[in-house]
């Protein structure tokens, strides 16, 4: 970290006394939350299949509901304003599997060993902790010694390695965290090897064929190693090196092949020439030293490490975030740097810090509500996918801050669940194609999760919100994913089947539907044309059509006779189309503002009309619970009205409202209540919302640029028609130089309005604004 250019870390001086105040480290599959307390360092383990089963299979099926849908529409259109609210099969509300951390590796010092006292002048020795964005390794000095941990993209293993003079440590595996079931079967194991130990945690599930099991494999440089169960003690080393997995399971893991595949990491090349040493008994024999040359486990950390960084480094720098902010405050730990909450310095780093933690998040799956991470098992909400607006908004920037690997995550989990996405479809409306779930656990893409306040197997705009980061990530590398293109074609058929009832103009009519997660001042949680759903079925009939030619007129039609978005009395754009139905202002969700954002559907260009009424709705909605995503979701829409100063307000309101940690992972709500990952991985796609907005044949520059930081410097961004954009701006204008990949005629749109702009493949341009 320098003075000169935008800090791509964050520190603190002292360890975390939380869980949640942990430095986080991921690659997608598992996550770390390192304390950085050298005396005990505990690192909590997460792995994104660690979800909790619990309650019947039987219901987590989605309703047989679709012989009575029929006479659900004919009621709700007939004006039965409560009608859906009886529309289930009668079974209590189920949530999702709860997301669970697995156990802690905890390394601590004996009582009264080593050197307390730091610079022997009896003042307390120096402490630091950091984490490094660029390589995600979180790192903690103090007395002489170093910890350093990451969760390697190459190896998919957890890597500890700590350094220092006449090290001592108890080292063991511990369940013993916030939450965990009294009833969990655990069982430790730890044997002596010739590198040091293999520990091993199983914990089964209460009432459960299902188990998870770690292994750690202890590397150790110099001095003892002894059983000291439930681990073992080091005495006197030079080095300890860690590699940690855990495993989901049924049955039992054969835990010493997967500590063969661990040493295997530690030369790179093959299997390693001795196995397993076995138990020593009692726990009183000692293995002493290590095989290995002096250095040979600094070697091993070194090529860890350096395989983990070709990826992990090349994603993390695709793009990067300069306001020209304050070297002093740049120099700031980041506690400190969150009480200055209109600090360019804090902008920077937490815009470094959204995409660190996105992409450490998304690989086997993309983000959950708290990321990859959990110190507890009482994760609030389940710790779930929820998809009617929180997975959204946490993967919003993913295409545009050039993150193919959260992309990727996301088209993966899609791809798993499509045939449950159909049971979905066919058992609650008798149609073909599919229909997502608002929520899911990463198992099972069912939708069992409704009540009568919450109606979420109405929800049919779903597949085609998920979806569209996948048309976005297509669009700018010029190419479709015939996955995607599959889903598309179901979805498409889906809205064939349903869209079967018209009103009197002749209009198709979506019933029942449902605008997430409110309901109209008048009327029951399940109604008629919610805005959203007429946006989405739009959208991907549309999208649809355009990579199916041999549907496309059918398609197409069929999205041409939903009905026009409606303005209500307010001069708003209406959360429900029907005129008979009243709005409800005061709601944390926007799901009536869809077209708007993600959807460029409604913009001030091509749609004034319908765009100034969007604004007057934005202007009327109030934040209700005060959820950061739904400041955050305010601010992605005012940005496309370009509307600076309302994204300002917006994005004030979660700076104001302390809902960060030390760690730089967010909270749901102020006070930093609930840990949860909505505002920090959706912060950098409203920065750059803000900044530069693309289409396949639009380019918007500045739309609604920050008032409070005149300067400053945007590289990487990737657009919907194909090139690369850094963009820096100053009070006196704008500089824009673009990298496209294909030749392409688009739109350009400044504060002088618009031109035409022809891009020639693999040939700059550059482009100057003057000054607004």
């Amino acid at each position: 970290m320098n003075g000169t250019a935008p800090v791509h870390g964050t520190w603190e001086p002292r360890p975390a006394a939380r869980w949640e105040d942990a430095f986080l480290s991921g690659n997608g599959h598992h996550g770390a939350l390192v304390s950085g307390d050298p005396d005990d360092e505990r690192v909590v383990v997460t792995h994104h299949t660690l979800v909790r089963p619990v309650g019947a299979d039987e219901d987590r099926l989605p309703p047989r509901l679709a012989d009575v849908l029929p006479a659900l529409q004919d009621r709700l259109l007939a004006g039965e304003a409560s009608a859906a609210e009886t529309f289930t099969d009668g079974r209590p509300l189920r949530w999702v599997r709860p997301f669970h951390p697995a156990f802690q590796v905890r390394l601590r010092r004996p009582d009264g060993t080593g050197d307390d006292t730091g610079d022997g002048t009896g003042a307390p020795p120096l402490h630091r902790r950091s984490v490094d964005f660029r390589t995600g390794v979180a790192e903690a000095t103090r007395a002489g010694r170093t910890g350093r941990a990451f969760v390697s993209r190459a190896d998919d293993v957890i890597v500890q390695y700590v350094t220092g003079p006449d090290l001592t440590l108890d080292i063991r595996l511990d369940p013993r965290l916030p939450g965990a079931p009294r009833s969990l079967g655990v069982g430790h194991g730890a044997v002596l090897t010739a590198e040091g130990a293999l520990l091993s945690l199983r914990a089964r599930y209460p009432d459960s064929g299902l188990a998870y099991t770690g292994v750690t494999l202890v590397a150790v440089t110099g001095g003892t190693t002894s059983l000291a169960p439930p681990g073992v003690r080091v005495e006197g080393a030079r080095s300890v090196l860690l590699l940690t997995r855990v495993r989901r399971h049924t049955g039992e893991t054969d835990v010493v092949a997967e500590g063969r595949a661990l040493r295997d990491l530690l030369t790179g090349d093959g299997p390693a020439e001795n196995g397993p040493a076995g138990s020593e008994g009692a726990g009183t024999r000692t293995a002493r030293g290590t095989p290995a040359a002096p250095g040979a486990f600094a070697e091993a950390y070194d090529a860890l490490l350096a395989r983990h960084l070709s990826l992990h480094r090349t994603a993390y720098e695709r793009v990067t975030l300069d306001l020209a902010a304050d070297p002093a405050e740049r120099a700031l730990p980041g506690s400190e740097l969150l009480t200055r909450p209109r600090s360019a310095a804090l902008l920077e780093r937490l815009f470094a810090a959204g995409r660190y933690h996105l992409l450490s998040s998304g690989g086997l799956f993309p983000p959950r509500l708290t990321g990859l991470w959990t110190g507890d098992w009482d994760t609030a909400w389940s710790g779930a996918f929820t998809n009617d607006a929180n997975l959204n908004l946490q993967t919003a920037s993913a295409a545009a801050a050039a993150l193919p690997e959260v992309t990727e995550a996301l088209a993966s989990l899609v791809q798993r669940q499509l045939p449950d996405w159909r049971d979905n479809a066919r058992e609650v409306f008798g149609a073909r194609g599919v229909v997502a779930p608002a929520h899911s656990d990463g198992e099972s893409g069912h939708s069992y999760h409704f009540n009568r306040e919450y109606p979420l197997h109405l929800w049919t705009a779903g597949a085609d919100w998920l979806l569209g980061p996948l048309v976005d990530h297509d669009e700018t590398r010029g190419a479709h994913d015939p996955r995607t293109t599959a889903a598309l074609a179901e979805v498409a058929l889906f809205y064939e089947d349903f869209l079967t009832r018209t009103d009197d103009e002749g209009h198709v009519v979506v019933v029942p539907s449902y605008s997430p997660e409110n309901r109209p001042a008048n009327a029951g949680w399940g109604t008629v044309n919610a805005a959203m759903d007429l946006s989405a079925a739009r959208h991907a009939l549309r999208t649809a059509a355009d990579r199916h030619p041999e549907h496309a007129d059918r398609w197409r039609a069929l999205a041409d006779r939903l009905p026009p978005h409606r303005i209500n009395a307010d001069g708003a754009l209406a959360e429900w189309a029907r005129p008979d139905l009243a709005d409800s202002y005061d709601h944390r969700h926007l799901s009536h503002l869809y077209a708007v954002w993600p959807l460029h559907e409604i913009t001030p260009y091509d749609t004034p009309e319908l765009a100034a009424a969007a604004r007057r709705a934005l202007e009327l909605r109030g934040p209700e619970n005060d959820s950061a995503h739904g400041h955050l979701h305010h601010a992605l829409i005012a940005a496309r009205l370009r509307d600076a100063e309302r994204v300002a307000n917006a994005l004030g309101r979660v700076l104001d409202g302390d809902f960060f940690h030390a760690s730089l992972m967010s909270a749901h709500y102020p006070h930093r209540h609930v840990y949860n990952a909505d505002a920090a991985h959706t912060l950098p796609a409203v920065l750059i919302e803000a900044l530069v907005q693309s289409t396949p044949g639009r380019l918007v520059l500045l739309p609604a640029p920050p008032a409070d930081h005149p300067r400053g410097a945007l590289h990487g961004v990737r657009t919907r028609f194909g090139a690369l954009l850094d963009l820096t701006w100053t009070e006196d204008g704008a500089t824009a130089v673009l990298r496209p990949t294909r030749t392409v005629r688009i739109e350009l749109r400044t504060s002088d309005g618009a031109e035409p702009l022809d891009l020639v493949a693999h040939e700059d341009r550059v482009l100057t604004l003057r000054a607004r």
